[in-house]
């Protein structure tokens, strides 16, 4: 049975992205517009709780509930803790002596590191120092310093990105649009020394829109975003098993979704943000 959605916000007309659940509501970006809101569903309040973001993107939180943000345009092209103060913490903005391209998705792994992949969309490149898009991990010091460690060498265009609940997996969305160019969800093993092994590709969505965001559920699937109204099947959310099998697969009301998160009791609603500006949800049995 495929899952019913219906509009809690939007759209906007602009891209909404990075939707998380801070235990009470969720909050999500508002690229262009460098804003985040927050919607309650108890009160089914719609606040801006954050503005000036450098186009702000992919967003998580850690173990203390502290909001991180990817700053990826503008005067940003960082990673970033929002604090409740005011203040902003830069967690990393520059490999190597050469600022990032754009950062877009980030996630916790159970021992407080933060993953991050730094792509670059769009024609525009001529302010790129890196010549590479790649995944990072930043690792908390004692000091509060974070250091900033490339995980990747093959990637081209990696998004969205999760890490399986036994810690030995991480996904990541190869995304890189264009003739012959790689569109596929692939699985990087965490090997013990903290590097990656070889990646498998578990979906090939070639020709097609690929994985924009992506979560996990308590059993280990990756639930997906993905698709578009051009080409293929069309937008919908689609559940992957850890190997790759395709579980189930459903429709969207948006033409082109952009991320997901769960929420609500028992984290049994879905969410989805969209690049025409949506806030979806479904509550799921």
């Amino acid at each position: 049975m495929h899952w019913q959605f219906e509009l809690i916000a939007g759209p906007f007309g602009e891209i909404t992205e990075g939707p998380v659940w801070d235990g009470y509501a969720v909050l999500f970006t508002n690229i262009e517009n460098s804003l985040i809101y927050r919607y309650c569903p108890s009160t089914e309040d719609l606040t801006v709780v954050r503005g000036d973001t450098n186009n702000g993107n992919g967003l998580t939180l850690d173990q203390d509930k502290r909001l991180y943000c990817c700053e990826g345009g503008g005067e940003g092209r960082r990673v970033v803790r929002y604090n409740d103060d005011g203040t902003t913490d830069v967690i990393a903005d520059q490999f190597e002596e050469k600022r990032l391209n754009s950062p877009n998705d980030l996630v916790f792994d159970q021992q407080g590191r933060l993953w991050f992949t730094d792509p670059r969309y769009g024609d525009y490149r001529d302010d790129m120092e890196l010549d590479h898009e790649s995944v990072y991990r930043c690792d908390p010091q004692p000091d509060g310093r974070w250091t900033i460690q490339r995980m990747t060498y093959d990637t081209t265009c990696p998004n969205g990105l999760v890490i399986s609940p036994d810690q030995k997996t991480l996904y990541v969305a190869q995304s890189k649009y264009g003739d012959n160019e790689s569109r596929e969800l692939r699985a990087y093993p965490i090997l013990d020394d903290g590097t990656l092994g070889a990646y498998d590709v578990l979906h090939n969505f070639y020709p097609h829109r690929g994985i924009d965001g992506m979560r996990v559920d308590a059993a280990g699937n990756i639930v997906a975003t993905a698709g578009w109204e051009v080409s293929g099947p069309g937008p919908m959310i689609y559940v992957f098993a850890p190997t790759g099998r395709v579980l189930s697969t459903h429709p969207l009301p948006a033409h082109r979704p952009t991320n997901c998160c769960f929420g609500d009791l028992n984290l049994h609603s879905l969410y989805v943000t969209s690049i025409e500006g949506h806030l979806l949800q479904a509550r799921l049995k």
